[in-house]
């Protein structure tokens, strides 16, 4: 199998993992919370979503998304123990913290990032988050991108 071809595939499947552990978060959150789930959506090739109305603690919601869609993958790759699992999680942790940190800088209501703020959440927090799984992401999904493309 070439190792442009490995890469597509593991690139693949961590943004099917990446959605819907993120997404499936917010579900479990908003269902924690004692919110209504009335839609959602978690085909990745769409724009995963979900909406629960009412949502009585859109804090524990929102924050779930990105929470849940970092800690899944990881516990899942220290069980599972192999690369290319770890190569999916650390796709996660990058992708997660990238969302959050665009979506602030896009400010688009819809997003995560001002649905949190506007839910309570401390700035400091999501900075935090953003700084932590980004800087962490880039640095192990990079060495993940070049093991695969490096390969003999």
């Amino acid at each position: 199998m070439s190792r442009w071809f490995t890469l597509a595939v593991l690139l693949l499947a961590g943004w099917c993992v990446m959605t819907f552990t993120h997404e499936a978060g917010h579900i479990v959150g908003g269902w924690l919370g004692g919110g209504t789930l009335i839609h959602a959506e978690l085909r990745p090739w769409h724009l995963p979503h979900s909406l629960f109305e009412p949502d009585p603690h859109p804090l524990l919601t929102v924050w779930s998304g990105p929470l849940l869609g970092v800690i899944v993958p990881v516990l899942i790759a220290v069980i599972v123990r192999g690369r290319w699992m770890w190569f999916v999680a650390d796709f996660c942790l990058l992708a997660n913290g990238a969302y959050l940190a665009t979506g602030w800088i896009a400010g688009d209501r819809y997003l995560d990032t001002p649905r949190l703020l506007a839910a309570g959440a401390w700035p400091i927090s999501v900075l935090m988050y953003c700084v932590i799984t980004i800087g962490i992401g880039y640095v192990r999904f990079r060495q993940d991108c070049l093991t695969v493309l490096l390969k003999k």
